[in-house]
């Protein structure tokens, strides 16, 4: 890419779209062509057809998506499923259709089978079944993987897939219903500690180990992989280290300074036991995230603490 290169990014206003603008500005782009989803319906297929047929970008990062936890994940499979494949097949198409240069399309590492074993490699992909909580989501990402990979075999385009691991950051989503854990386990100590309360109950066992990047580092790693990867399949973005939930907490519990004490809550689902991605390939490409879990976290804190949760 160069500085003049006319770039689109779905999804700009999302916690990974904002992070890649951020990331793209701050190293001197300028030439940016953004929608936000009330003045362009990424589902609708006539829409998009005629957006990119007038704005013709050059570069195109699809972090646009239905996303949520796993609550929202189990009660909206429908939604997740059609939204996601709609919203991706739509983009990669017209890309091709319209001479993008190159793609990057943002998976998210519940495509790997539950049990598949740890750290999780790329090549463990469509090796197993997948968690039942997350499947239709899992499923619509897959397909936009494979839609990349098929759309480079027949067409030739330079078509990118990255899969990121769990992801915190500016513009997360904090609502207690819909929400990944760690924003929902800032939200819950935060207003513990405002409301004098004595007990925060988290969710689960408290068992299950998860790996967490914050979003500036996923932008990153992606602007890296624009200008050093060209192959096809895909290419694990993390940490390359997991925490139980449990021990999150009180990482949280601790920056929060929230002083009463944690409740697990056993009657709510773990979900996969663990989600570790191997990231030798992405180190291998030239990367290596530099934000550590409680950097990251104290960041987040320093700019969610004094928000007005009633609102």
């Amino acid at each position: 890419m160069i500085k003049q290169s006319k770039i689109y990014i779905a999804g700009h206003r999302g916690m990974v779209g904002s992070a890649i603008l951020r990331a793209l500005q701050s190293r001197g782009y300028t030439n940016f062509v953004l929608k936000t989803s009330t003045e362009l319906d990424l589902r609708n297929q006539e829409a998009v057809a005629d957006f990119f047929s007038t704005e013709k970008p050059d570069y195109v990062f699809l972090a646009a998506a239905k996303v949520g936890g796993i609550i929202a994940n189990n009660t909206y499979k429908a939604d997740f499923i059609y939204e996601n494949l709609m919203i991706q097949s739509n983009i990669i198409h017209q890309s091709h259709v319209n001479g993008v240069k190159k793609l990057l399309f943002l998976g998210s590492s519940c495509i790997y089978p539950k049990l598949a074993p740890q750290p999780l490699k790329e090549e463990y992909l469509l090796t197993g079944v997948l968690e039942p909580t997350n499947e239709p989501y899992a499923i619509a990402k897959i397909a936009g993987i494979k839609m990349c990979d098929a759309y480079r075999s027949q067409y030739g385009c330079n078509f990118i897939s990255v899969m990121p691991t769990n992801l915190y950051g500016p513009n997360d989503n904090y609502d207690l219903n819909s929400s990944h854990v760690l924003p929902a386990l800032l939200r819950k100590f935060i207003m513990a500690k405002n409301n004098g309360e004595t007990v925060v109950t988290i969710w689960g066992s408290g068992s299950p180990l998860r790996e967490f990047l914050h979003a500036d580092d996923l932008a990153n790693a992606c602007l890296h992989l624009m200008d050093h990867h060209d192959e096809p399949g895909i290419v694990n973005i993390g940490m390359g280290k997991d925490i139980s939930i449990l021990d999150l907490a009180n990482l949280v519990k601790e920056i929060v300074g929230f002083e009463g004490k944690i409740v697990t809550d056993t009657t709510k689902p773990d979900g996969t036991p663990r989600k570790l991605m191997d990231v030798s390939k992405l180190n291998e490409l030239g990367w290596k995230a530099s934000i550590s879990l409680e950097e990251g976290i104290r960041k987040v804190y320093d700019e969610i603490k004094n928000r007005d949760w009633s609102v």
